[in-house]
């Protein structure tokens, strides 16, 4: 921009990840430029995934969840100094006039309100949380955790010691991670989750494994119950009551359901909403207006999978839609933002469960014919002390193509999530991922990695190879008295250990076929095979359909991957 034209006027509406980010970049593109930052909270870029670690207790100061790599505060000063942009905190944006180009907002303690022109115009307004329409929600010790204030309030509750008992209300990722925050303070916790499963983007059998895995630190968990009141005395909490009529006594509420889009400011300047409820942008993050854009929780983005618009509420994927708007801010239509994956991750007690892409239910939910894969195996060797692995990989049956993936377990899920996301981004096939030239070395990898063991068996699958039964499945043929022969292939000693107790036959795949006379002498009897994690069993089917038994089938995932109880 020449020195002797005016300077672009840019305001950007919305302080916490994709506003920031965009008038930053805005500002490292052009020195001249006027920015205006409009923030309703006290705070400007928080790091707000990190809330709960926060509240547990994992770091002690709440600065560090404001700063900048070097210790910086973001507070206004730093965005005026370091940056030249005017941030305006504790001040509401309260309309905008797309004829004029202005926007009056409104600073809250004092009430004053003021009118700032614009060229380009920028809305971050982010999302409310969701909260259950039930009598109760006025009393005092119900919280959300959505800003850091919310934060502040359950950190400050951590320290008091006095709480003993808090029900989290949602079975999402935030409200696991708020679960451990609570347990990790002493306070014991129950998860409240109106469906049938927790973590609802993963597929049943993972999510009954992650399930096992919190009650087994300590905290519990409801499905398929809602809360039908809050209950308290002299305006206080003092019980959940469930659909059901069951009464939770708790000192404590965290409610964790989700998030709405805030459209209000758009939705009263004329902008287009879109069919999920967020604003409607284009690839460039523009709304109907050309002079307006928008990002972060507020608005929807577009499935890299199905084409069709969801909404994204991260803060990863604010920051990249703010950094594109940044761009074009000044440099329009040169930076766009093509769409998401849907890969998410969070730790979980000593778990980490992470997803990319589409589950199976979805998969099938949206038309796709699908094949799945469920493996388990360690992350890395165990003379390394490798950790174990679960993973659920889900591919379109006539492309191949990697659909979805999901991964659970203590051993590194971040990395095998991280790959299979790029292989959906660049829409790889299971053959290509079954090819990876990924990196090994034992201290990170087994020479076939997990991701790559993953995909060897789906393309098995596809390729009718190998017919695979999940754990929910043999479950089902067992309660319901089916006639399947079951074997358990692992050696004595590992059924000594551990067995489910389903009426399976145990046959070490070493001696298998010294003993194919203890088997069905119908041939057309199913027969289902497994052991820890199933390699055996896979083996074990080969040999067995060889020697002419034709409904053979191996259990996914073996021992490690049964959610349900066991024997011994």
């Amino acid at each position: 921009m020449s020195s002797s034209s005016a300077p672009l006027k840019i305001v950007v509406i919305g302080g916490s990840a994709a506003g920031p980010k965009a008038a930053a970049r805005a500002r490292r593109l052009d020195e001249h430029a006027s920015i205006t930052l409009i923030q309703k909270d006290p705070d400007l870029s928080m790091a707000s995934c990190g809330y709960p670690y926060y509240i547990g207790g994992v770091f002690d100061d709440r600065n560090q969840l404001i700063c900048t790599p070097a210790g910086i505060v973001r507070d206004p000063n730093f965005f005026e100094k370091a940056k030249r942009i005017e941030a305006l905190v504790l001040t509401e944006a309260v309309a905008i006039d797309r004829a004029a180009k202005t926007v009056t907002c409104r600073h809250l303690p004092s009430g004053e309100t003021r009118v700032i022109p614009y060229d380009r115009l920028v809305i971050a307004t982010g999302a409310t949380p969701l909260f259950p329409q039930v009598p109760g929600t006025d009393l005092a010790s119900i919280h959300t955790l959505h800003s850091l204030g919310d934060a502040d309030q359950l950190r400050a509750i951590r320290d008091q010691g006095q709480v003993r008992r808090a029900v989290v209300v949602g079975g999402g990722l935030i409200g696991f991670e708020v679960c451990e925050a609570l347990h990790l303070a002493g306070i014991q916790t129950t998860v409240i989750e109106k469906t049938d499963c927790i973590l609802p983007f993963l597929d049943p059998d993972l999510a009954r494994l992650v399930a096992n895995h919190v009650r087994a630190n300590g905290a519990d968990i409801i499905t398929g119950n809602g809360v039908a009141a809050f209950l308290g005395e002299h305006g206080r909490l003092t019980a959940v009551k469930l659909d059901n009529g069951t009464e939770l006594p708790c000192e404590l509420a965290v409610v964790a359901v989700g998030v709405r889009p805030n459209i209000a400011l758009a939705q009263a300047a004329g902008l287009t909403i879109g069919e999920q409820g967020g604003i409607a942008v284009d690839e460039y993050m523009r709304t109907s207006d050309p002079d307006i854009y928008a990002a972060g929780d507020c608005v929807e983005c577009t499935s890299l999978i199905t084409g069709r618009k969801v909404r994204a509420p991260y803060g990863d994927i604010a920051n990249l839609q703010g950094r594109v708007i940044g761009r074009n801010l000044i440099q329009p239509e040169t930076a766009t933002f093509p769409g998401i994956t849907h890969t998410g991750i969070c730790k979980i007690f000593d778990y980490t469960v992470g997803i990319t892409g589409l589950s199976a239910r979805q998969a099938r939910a949206l038309g796709f014919d699908i094949e799945t894969a469920t493996v388990a195996g360690l992350d890395i060797p165990g003379y390394m002390h490798g950790k174990l692995l679960i993973s659920l990989m889900v591919a379109e049956r006539g492309s191949g193509r990697v659909l979805g993936f999901q991964c659970i377990g203590p051993g590194d899920a971040s990395k095998r999530v991280a790959t299979v996301a790029m292989a959906i981004r660049g829409g790889l096939t299971v053959e290509d991922l079954g090819n990876a030239d990924l990196p090994y070395a034992p201290p990170y990898s087994l020479a076939l990695d997990h991701v790559i063991v993953s995909a060897h068996v789906l393309e098995n699958k596809l390729h009718g190879l190998m017919h695979g039964v999940s754990a929910a499945e043999v479950k089902q043929r067992v309660d319901s008295g089916a006639d399947c022969f079951i074997i358990d292939t692992r050696s004595p000693q590992e059924f000594e250990e551990m067995r489910l107790g389903i009426g399976e036959t145990l046959i070490p795949q070493g001696a298998l076929r010294g003993r194919l006379n203890e088997l069905p002498a119908d041939k057309d009897r199913e027969i289902i095979l497994y052991c820890k994690i199933s390699l055996r069993g896979y083996e074990s089917a080969a040999i067995l359909q060889a020697h002419g038994w034709r409904n053979v089938k191996v259990m996914e995932g073996g021992v490690m991957a049964w959610p349900y109880p066991r024997e011994k």
